[in-house]
């Protein structure tokens, strides 16, 4: 039998690197929650890229404080340790309040209370740590409560799809890019014209196009297979051992007559002078189409996802995706797409009868012709025109629109939204591809729209948080989640502590 009020146990847990007013003030609250205080301490282990000062000085730190009356310096799950020691209070920072608080599905079990501190003024160990890294890119992720409610999502669920991926096999068809960055040095102007002259001094190259998604779905876990063309060249060599470097296998067909879609930005003190573009638009030949029908022919087999990615640089003509599709169909795989537009070009209905599509709003609005009418007669008129099941509208900085299936009712449709996750980003590069790749693996895992639709959300929150378009990764997002998988078993304890004050 539990005290309850004043008289009961309370448990914080944390990686407390340099202690602050901000813990002091947790702790004090804590206190006065119950009559004796355990306070957790994360090993290096369990707490990861939290932890900037050794396990043994930070549990020494916490012991120090004459209001904690326990220290543990914890090496498993926390929810393990609460479900162990069954404290009748957890209690964590007034940040944790709108996000994701794994700790509640243990303490519903006996009876256990949740309570946040009043949070009236917010510190970070990190933040002491690192001045020059403030605002740490995932701090500003929140997710909305309301929505994880209103569709019942817990983040064991998410947590249980997201190790699911490691199961799936998915294949990425789509054009491929390679993105070069060349820095430059200005030199003036022309004496002849006006021209401005530079000298390159720098350079760097990224996978682009489809090929970060497969990345991405690679990083997320999945197995993965690329195909797409490329010219005999350079660019697509570097791109073939970029993806087998992510652990993509990669079939990059060469195509003679055109060169690997090469896209240059010549770039001088954080300014984009020039961008130059090295591809050819036509469509791919029909012995091309051919055998890429004939690869997919045989990886059919395997697969539980087909992503379509379109860039509308001829890789995907419609004869070879209207087979693609069939062929999908008949195997009973899931399939999703992604057409990007390039001015007024592109038909992101053209591909029809997807489990999902996730065009912006601007795409769907060319798809449709429809320029006037508000959000959700959009995406129900794409709906219609693609056969599509499930629709995620991209809004950018105002977030998602859902437009999904409603299996309770054969005619009717559900709609939702979801906000923008990261509050502050540094990069939107990848938010749209990293929305696509983990909203698709989630509804292939057998998730809901709901779930896929925050998953993918959680992805793109963390792309933005980053500079450039580089893979995400399954830890990240679990880190996200507020959960680590510790030897073999899926465990879950907050992430990064520090972060939030706590």
């Amino acid at each position: 039998m539990h005290e309850k009020g004043p008289q009961g146990t309370v448990f914080v847990s944390g990686s407390f690197n340099v202690l602050h007013p901000g813990h002091l003030r947790l702790f004090k609250f804590a206190k006065e929650c119950g009559n004796r205080l355990t306070v957790a301490v994360y090993s290096d282990r369990i707490a990861g890229t939290g932890a900037h000062v050794p396990e043994q000085l930070r549990f020494d730190g916490v012991r120090a404080v004459s209001l904690v009356d326990e220290v543990l310096l914890i090496d498993e799950p926390v929810t393990q340790v609460i479900a162990r020691l069954r404290p009748d209070v957890v209690v964590k920072g007034k940040e944790h309040e709108t996000g994701l608080n794994p700790e509640l599905e243990v303490l519903e079990q006996y009876g256990g209370r949740l309570l946040f501190s009043s949070g009236e003024i917010a510190f970070s160990s990190v933040d002491l740590l690192r001045k020059e890294f403030t605002a740490s890119s995932l701090k500003s992720i929140h997710v909305p409560s309301d929505y994880l409610g209103r569709h019942g999502i817990k983040p064991s669920r998410l947590a249980a799809l997201l190790l699911a991926f490691k199961n799936l096999r998915a294949c990425v068809v789509g054009d491929l890019i390679v993105d070069e960055y060349i820095t430059c040095q200005p030199l003036g102007m022309s004496q002849e014209d006006p021209t401005i002259v530079v000298t390159p001094v720098d350079s760097s190259r990224f996978l682009g196009g489809a090929g970060i998604v497969a990345a991405h779905a690679a990083g997320l876990g999945a197995g993965v297979r690329f195909i797409s063309i490329g010219g005999s060249d350079e660019p697509r060599a570097f791109a073939q051992e970029q993806l087998a470097g992510v652990g993509v296998t990669a079939d990059l067909l060469i195509d003679e007559s055109r060169p690997t879609t090469l896209k240059q930005r010549f770039r001088s003190k954080g300014k984009t002078l020039l961008r130059v573009s090295h591809l050819h638009q036509g469509a791919i030949s029909r012995p091309l189409q051919s055998r890429i029908l004939e690869i997919l022919d045989d990886a059919m087999a395997d697969l539980d996802l087909l992503v379509f990615s379109d860039f509308n640089y001829g890789c995907l003509p419609s004869p070879l995706v209207d087979r693609v599709i069939k062929m999908a169909k008949q195997r009973k795989v899931m399939l999703a797409a992604d057409s990007q537009s390039s001015s007024q070009v592109g038909d992101i209905a053209r591909f029809r009868g997807m489990d999902l599509l996730t065009p912006t709003e601007r795409e769907a609005r060319i798809s449709t012709r429809n320029r006037e009418d508000g959000l959700v007669v959009l995406a129900e008129d794409l709906r219609r025109q693609s056969d599509a099941r499930n629709i995620l509208l991209k809004l950018g900085e105002d977030g998602l629109l859902i437009h999904a299936n409603d299996h309770e009712n054969a005619d009717g449709w559900l709609t939702d939204r979801v906000p923008a996750l990261n509050d502050s980003p540094k990069d939107v590069a990848g938010a749209g591809d990293s929305l696509l790749i983990a909203s698709a693996l989630t509804l292939a895992a057998k998730g809901t729209i709901w779930e896929a639709a925050c998953m993918g959300s959680l992805a793109a929150a963390i792309q933005v948080g980053r500079v450039g378009n580089t893979p995400i990764k399954y830890d990240e997002l679990m880190q996200e989640l507020g959960c680590h998988t510790v030897g073999g078993r899926n465990g879950y304890a907050p992430a990064a502590a520090d972060r939030y004050g706590a």
